[in-house]
């Protein structure tokens, strides 16, 4: 058996909310096998020892909305992209994510879930645990940095043969003419999530209310802002209980913004994320985003006339920045990107907390959440030491 001691141990109390714990010894293999008193550990018995050393010991992180990072994405025709960004993405604390899909043609779509669907169980860092597909159906006016010419209605049969790999499906919900498309999704446990939108207050309280979309991509960015007399998207979101993602790199959204919706959104509904692309972990330089040129520029990444691209953001630095951000408890923080997203995508009984009988899937961090350790199914993947 092996153990980490000295930790700083976030765990969920008896009513399931993150807190913090000291003197407790984490036990595990593959999976967590208790979460003891101290004085009930004996050296003795154990193989390996990490000494945590005051740090915070946590569920790993997941990353739900990331199209890539290290120079790779995800529709690279390439499956060596996918291994590089398992690796990167394990050095940050993430253990498990969804690469996420771009409005490109339905031909290059299909080739990027399948490499997905073969490299799932092949990576050697952080787990695919399915995939993001953000458009094709969503709203030209609201595209970002998706390409416009590949921008299709909602059509259910075009996802079909993928089913089982798409986890969450980013629309315009505006297009919808019924719910028969929603309800395909939700009878294949696909999340449909409402992005790149120019849905109102009302269209978005539908979609919400009356057709279940409980998802909200990337909230304030590629849709309908908030009025105080066109409350839009946004608005919708902050007055409902939809989970929404959150790119905290304080470019997407602002300090101030964030911590508004901290204020307005119970913590068990904020979803934080990258949304990073492939220069994410490169510095400052020209790269690339759904074919066109991006520039990046500290923690900017926009293509040529401004328009923000995906975001260069790690997820270490998005619970920071949140942190600081917000004055939120580091704990309660965690659980918006293992708890959350774990239980949202229906797999928390296996991983997103430190349960016992769960996945072994342990990060150690400090104060500023700087990764020291990323544990994998009890394997040390990643280490400063």
């Amino acid at each position: 058996m092996k153990a980490i001691i000295n930790g700083k141990v976030i765990i969920p109390d008896k009513n399931g909310e993150f807190i913090t714990a000291e003197d407790f010894v984490i036990v595990y293999e593959e999976k967590i096998i208790a979460v003891m008193p101290k004085e009930q550990f004996v050296a003795a018995d154990y193989t390996e020892i990490i000494d945590a050393a005051g740090k915070f010991v946590s569920p790993g992180f997941i990353n739900e909305h990331i199209h890539g990072c290290v120079g790779v994405d995800t529709m690279d025709d390439n499956k060596d992209a996918l291994l590089m960004m398992s690796k990167a993405q394990a050095q940050t604390g993430v253990t498990g994510f969804l690469p996420t899909t771009m409005t490109y043609d339905m031909a290059t779509i299909y080739k990027a879930f399948a490499q997905i669907q073969e490299m799932q169980n092949k990576v050697e860092g952080a787990m695919i645990l399915g995939c993001h597909m953000e458009g094709p159906f969503i709203n030209q006016q609201q595209k970002g940095a998706q390409a416009a010419k590949n921008i299709i209605k909602v059509d259910f049969s075009l996802i079909e043969p993928y089913k089982d790999i798409i986890k969450i499906i980013t629309i315009a919900p505006e297009t919808l003419t019924d719910d028969e498309f929603t309800r395909q999704c939700q009878a294949n446990d696909i999340i449909v999530s409402i992005g790149h939108s120019m849905a109102d207050y009302a269209q978005a309280r539908l979609a919400i209310d009356k057709y279940g979309i409980k998802h909200i991509t990337h909230l304030c960015n590629a849709m309908t802002p908030f009025h105080h007399r066109k409350p839009g998207i946004v608005g919708a979101a902050l007055d409902s209980d939809a989970n929404c993602e959150l790119i905290a790199d304080n470019v997407h959204v602002h300090p101030a913004m964030q911590r508004l919706i901290y204020k307005a959104k119970d913590n068990n509904n904020i979803i934080l994320i990258t949304d990073s692309m492939r220069a994410c972990m490169l510095g400052d330089g020209e790269s690339e985003l759904g074919g066109q040129k991006v520039y990046v520029k500290g923690n900017l990444a926009a293509l040529a006339d401004g328009t923000i691209a995906g975001s260069v953001l790690t997820m270490d630095k998005a619970v920071d920045n949140f942190a600081k951000n917000t004055g939120a408890d580091l704990a309660e923080i965690t659980a918006m990107v293992t708890k959350n997203p774990a239980e949202e995508l229906g797999i928390y009984n296996e991983l997103g907390s430190l349960d016992a009988g769960k996945q072994a899937d342990i990060i150690i961090f400090d104060d500023n959440v700087n990764i020291a350790k990323t544990i994998i199914k009890g394997r040390t993947i990643y280490s400063v030491d």
